[in-house]
């Protein structure tokens, strides 16, 4: 949906709002203008996502790894229960 066509839907849903409906309305654009005022678009360095995902990848494997050992003696205990 392009903005303009945005913007008309706006005022057609509007227009079907009784007042006191139309102050919230109002209320909540009010809050978005001040919650996002100022703020810089979040940029995403692809590169250090790449390096953190490899870190705790590895570091995920090793204490999957580590923990099969415990998980297995479980199995075993169990089973001679």
């Amino acid at each position: 949906m392009e903005e303009i066509e945005v913007k008309e839907a706006i005022v057609r849903e509007l227009d079907n709002l009784p007042p006191e409906k139309m102050w919230e309305v109002l209320d909540f654009i009010r809050f978005l203008i001040v919650r996002f005022e100022g703020r810089p678009a979040l940029v995403y360095d692809e590169q250090a996502l790449a390096q953190l995902y490899a870190e705790s990848e590895e570091e995920d494997r090793v204490l999957a790894e580590a923990g099969m050992a415990d998980y297995a003696l479980g199995l075993a205990d169990e089973d001679t229960q």
